[in-house]
């Protein structure tokens, strides 16, 4: 359809360690490590870091491309930066679990 323009949203869910709360939101904000890694990909749009209202531990992530294409080219040309963040990050969660991946239609 003409004036309509679709978007892919990768979704994760966070169990975050209370004394580690700081240094998770820093690193997983629309401005930290991750959104940093991820602006060399193309088509990358943006990061939103959500807080439960209900569990203070709980977090999600919610990335947005212009195309799952351009997630899975991010992936495989930034394979062993995202792998090595990956790993830097690990001590801060208790859990983490990807929630999905979804398309979308802008109009």
């Amino acid at each position: 359809m003409a004036g309509h323009q679709s978007i892919f949203i990768v979704i994760w869910e966070y169990r975050v360690r209370v004394e580690k709360r700081s240094a998770f939101e820093e690193i997983y904000s629309a401005s930290g490590a991750w959104a940093e890694l991820f602006r060399k990909g193309a088509g990358y749009i943006g990061t939103e870091l959500m807080h439960s209202t209900e569990y203070p531990e709980q977090y999600i992530t919610i990335d947005r491309w212009e195309t799952k294409a351009d997630y899975e080219s991010f992936l495989s040309q930034w394979k062993n930066e995202y792998e090595t963040l990956d790993t830097q990050c690990e001590g801060l969660t208790e859990q983490e679990s990807c929630l999905g991946r979804f398309a979308s239609k802008l109009s």
